[in-house]
């Protein structure tokens, strides 16, 4: 079945959000290209990091309104994972707690995309 299996980020400075996802995802970017760099997140999906000037046709420049959801995780890596971006300066948004959906928080990449961290709470949703 045809299924999507990236996603792509535009950024404002691709060298300081690949630092930045460096840091969170605690490896470096599988490939980099100028204006481009490629993380490898799960089972083959790929995160793009695009300066929007520099891939054809030109993107808009709009930033921010993209929110990227880390949801494989137990509550207690919810707890573990703020603590260790909150140790990198990463700018939270929301700090851990229980939502209808799940345990979770929220921060901020450098371009302001949000980033949420979820122990997602499944049974809601069967």
């Amino acid at each position: 079945m045809f299924k999507p299996n990236s996603v792509i980020v535009y950024v404002k400075d691709v060298d300081t959000s690949t630092e930045f996802y460096t840091k969170i995802l605690g490896r470096p970017p599988i490939n980099t290209y100028p204006g481009f760099a490629v993380f490898l997140l799960k089972d083959n999906f790929i995160l793009g990091l695009q300066e929007p000037d520099k891939i054809t046709p030109k993107a808009p420049n709009h930033y921010g309104g993209f929110e990227l959801s880390f949801n494989d995780v137990t509550k207690n890596d919810v707890d573990e994972i703020y603590s260790t971006w909150k140790k990198l300066n990463v700018r939270n948004e929301l700090e851990p707690q229980m939502l209808d959906f799940g345990y979770t928080f929220v921060g901020n990449d450098p371009d302001g995309h949000r980033l949420r961290v979820c122990a997602t709470d499944t049974s809601k949703f069967e």
